[in-house]
């Protein structure tokens, strides 16, 4: 089977090798012929050789071993092959023997990154195999791996705002513009470089006029950078690949760092409404600030008023006795009519009432005269001297 022209399919990656396959996993009870293609390190599967979406996947990290089936098929230029992964064994049918060890050569080279020495190859064949190696280590260069198991956070940097603050997302040429036209605020910044996540170094020096360079900076797989130069420097981070460049050329590299201008003084713009001429005006400096409303919380409960206390002390006399005196507190009271005088016909008051009550003024007080009541006594003596 002759190796086709790779061709890009939507959302994968560079195809090293194609063609049709009979796949037969412990999960099938039955053979399907599928259109495969080897995409990075993993195998995609297609209904048809023109469908651009696949229906199954098979990512090779899982590979245990690649074997030839030696057991005879109906078609008897066919032959057989064993891939044992970790979940089961899988079966494939290729059309002939040729097939069968490109399909070895490419698997292996890509998941081990060498060209196997134990196959039965051309030498344009094995000439192939190194190019697709070649490929799949740029493109394991450009890939972010997933943050390791042991630790919730990516060892890499995601986020604008974890980078230097000499980070600009320019092109190379832009970059050379920017520190020509501020060369006396800094000659060295951070750049976006070739390769999808990989960055880059741009600098520039005077020596009869302006001279550039460009330092490539590149992912680790196992995390951090590396200044790619002939000796290349781990980094851990993008701040300490800035940190080491300025170190070891003594600070003659000097990070560019532009800071934003912002207003001293607040100004704005008021119209005149009798000419409708517009002019700009700066607010006073000694602003009050607005007050902030009150915090909604429970109402305040009202103050009771204190009952008025009356400073005189009220004492009655009855039959030349004092009575108590009234201590205690009474809320005004209406007013209540004037008393009446006393007279035979009118009833003596209730003695219902208990004897120690105590009267207020509004009271309806009798005072009995002191000579009716010696007189009242003396007939009480009278009458029971007769009765005796």
């Amino acid at each position: 089977m002759a190796k086709r022209a790779a061709r890009q399919r939507t959302q994968l990656p560079t195809c090293y090798y194609e063609g049709y396959l009979e796949k037969r996993s412990f999960k099938d009870k039955t053979s399907r012929k599928l259109w495969t293609c080897l995409c990075g390190n993993n195998l995609f599967f297609f209904n048809e050789k023109r469908d651009m979406d696949y229906v199954e996947k098979l990512d090779l990290k899982e590979l245990i071993s690649l074997t030839d089936d030696n057991s005879q098929d109906r078609n008897l230029d066919a032959a057989r092959l064993n891939m044992q992964m970790k979940e089961g064994n899988i079966k494939f049918t290729v059309p002939s023997a040729e097939a069968r060890e490109l399909w070895k050569g490419f698997i292996y080279s890509v998941t081990e990154l060498s060209v196997p020495s134990s196959l039965n190859l051309l030498p344009g064949q094995i000439q192939m195999l190194k190019e697709a190696v070649e490929r799949e280590k740029e493109r394991l260069k450009t890939t972010t791996p997933p943050p390791p198991a042991a630790t919730n956070s990516s060892p890499y940097i995601s986020l604008i705002a974890d980078m230097p603050v000499c980070y600009y997302n320019l092109t190379r040429m832009e970059a050379e513009l920017l520190l020509d036209r501020e060369a006396k605020r800094g000659n060295l910044l951070l750049r976006p470089g070739g390769g999808g996540n990989n960055f880059a170094v741009t600098t520039r020096q005077d020596l009869d006029g302006s001279i550039f360079k460009h330092y490539r900076v590149s992912r680790k797989p196992e995390g951090g950078f590396n200044i790619d130069v002939d000796n290349p420097v781990p980094c851990a981070t993008l701040h300490d690949v800035i940190n080491y460049l300025v170190e070891k050329t003594d600070g003659v590299l000097i990070p560019l760092i532009i800071e934003e201008q912002y207003e001293k003084n607040i100004s704005f713009i008021r119209s005149d409404n009798e000419n409708g001429e517009k002019s700009v005006q700066q607010a006073p400096s000694n602003l009050v600030p607005p007050a902030l409303p009150p915090k909604p919380g429970a109402q305040r409960e009202p103050t009771p008023e204190p009952v008025p206390t009356s400073s005189e002390e009220e004492a009655i006399y009855l039959n030349d006795h004092e009575l108590e005196k009234d201590t205690s507190k009474k809320a005004m009271m209406p007013p209540t009519p004037a008393p009446r005088k006393w007279t035979k016909s009118t009833s003596p008051p209730s003695t219902t009432a208990p004897t120690n009550r105590v009267r207020s003024n509004s009271d309806d007080v009798r005072r009995i005269p002191l000579a009716a009541l010696s007189e009242l006594k003396m007939k009480l003596e009278q009458k029971a001297k007769c009765v005796e």
